[in-house]
């Protein structure tokens, strides 16, 4: 197949092409010439005669149009080579047919020229789709490399952004707290406010250069999918949070969960994070946070359902991007990323979170997760 397509190449895809369809064209007038002076009634002859050469415009009109589609040039001789098949393959099948003296065909010239025109174009036809469908697929797989290496960039220069800049935030945050011990006596007290609000200012940006690379890094640092038992994973969350659970009366339920395709490491990352906004956005009274699954088909739909203080309607869609605050830190601390970096873990899995939610009446967050392949 690849020394056709060399030679094809060689020749010229749309050269080989217009020169079938030129072929075309000229025996058809010659062979309508031919008939008439053969004595065969000229109407019948103009009609079969521009049948044959309108397939043959139609060749080489495609044949010019080549250049001007969107076909790679390296797929041409894809369409020259279905074009030469349709063309072949008919002819074959009109010599094995014509071989047959009990099925002989009357006009072998006229049959010939017009079913192998005819299969010509059709063979073009498929050269087209066929040479547009590897295009398309070219064209993916050249963004896919595009974007991965864009990726790639982007994390080399996140980690080299938190590397370089987290340095000098330590320096700026240890020099601060080592004035302020020295000179503790000799500062007024909206001098040691200033300083404290300065020393904050530098441990918050570290932890948002932190969590900026963490988000960065969730592809490539993530581990293979397997299967992770989410009744282990939720376990050792609600062990992780025994101590802020206890202090803000918060109560965890749960559904037996199922088992899923995933990184157990990331999923664990999108529980804690689910309920520490579960704890964190409580209200004041006591708290009940129910976690549940059902399953639609390939999908298990995994729903962490709390009473708290609920989401604005409008901010339910803003909450999932980096850095968007609802609140004031002196409300409620955080970087801001949390959600952010679950949407980027969930659509690693494949699939989907989002939020129901009403002010005063609490928020269900759900995560589609991929069952497992052997369960489907």
């Amino acid at each position: 197949m690849d020394r056709w397509k060399r030679v094809l190449s060689s020749i010229g895809p749309r050269t080989v092409v217009i020169g079938l369809g030129a072929f075309y064209i000229v025996f058809s007038l010659v062979w309508g010439s031919v008939r008439v002076q053969g004595g065969t009634p000229a109407g019948n002859v103009v009609v079969v005669s521009s049948l044959i050469g309108l397939l043959g415009v139609a060749l080489v009109y495609g044949g010019l149009a080549l250049s001007r589609s969107d076909i790679r040039p390296e797929f041409y001789p894809d369409v020259a080579g279905w074009t030469l098949v349709g063309f072949g393959a008919m002819l074959g099948m009109l010599v094995v047919y014509n071989s047959q003296p009990a099925d002989s065909i009357s006009n072998p010239a006229r049959a010939i020229l017009f079913l192998t025109s005819f299969s010509s174009l059709a063979g073009f036809g498929v050269g087209i789709y066929d040479a547009r469908a590897k295009t398309r697929a070219t064209e993916l797989e050249e963004t896919v490399a595009k974007l991965e290496a864009s990726n790639e960039r982007l994390e080399q220069f996140a980690y080299a952004a938190s590397h370089d800049l987290q340095e000098p935030l330590r320096m700026v945050s240890s020099y601060l707290q080592l004035i302020e011990r020295r000179s503790a006596d000799e500062l007024s007290a909206e001098t040691e406010e200033f300083l404290t609000f300065a020393v904050d200012g530098a441990d918050r940006m570290r932890r948002m250069i932190e969590s900026l690379l963490e988000y960065s890094r969730v592809e490539t640092q993530g581990e293979p999918l397997s299967r992770v038992e989410l009744d282990r994973v939720l376990e050792g969350v609600l062990d992780d949070l025994h101590g802020p659970l206890s202090e803000s009366d918060v109560e965890v339920t749960m559904d037996s969960l199922p088992a899923v395709t995933g990184d157990e490491r990331q999923l664990r990352q999108v529980f804690e994070n689910l309920l520490t906004n579960a704890i964190e956005y409580g209200g004041t009274g006591p708290t009940t946070v129910h976690v549940s699954a059902t399953r639609d088909g390939p999908w298990w739909n995994v729903t962490v359902e709390d009473d708290g203080i609920g989401i604005a309607p409008d901010d339910q869609e803003r909450i999932f991007d980096v850095f968007q605050r609802l609140h004031s830190r002196e409300d409620h601390p955080g970087v801001g990323i949390g959600l952010a970096l679950c949407e980027r873990i969930v659509e690693r899995h494949e699939g989907r979170i989002s939020v129901e939610s009403e002010l005063s009446e609490g928020s269900t967050f759900s995560v589609t997760l991929p069952v497992i392949d052997t369960e489907r």
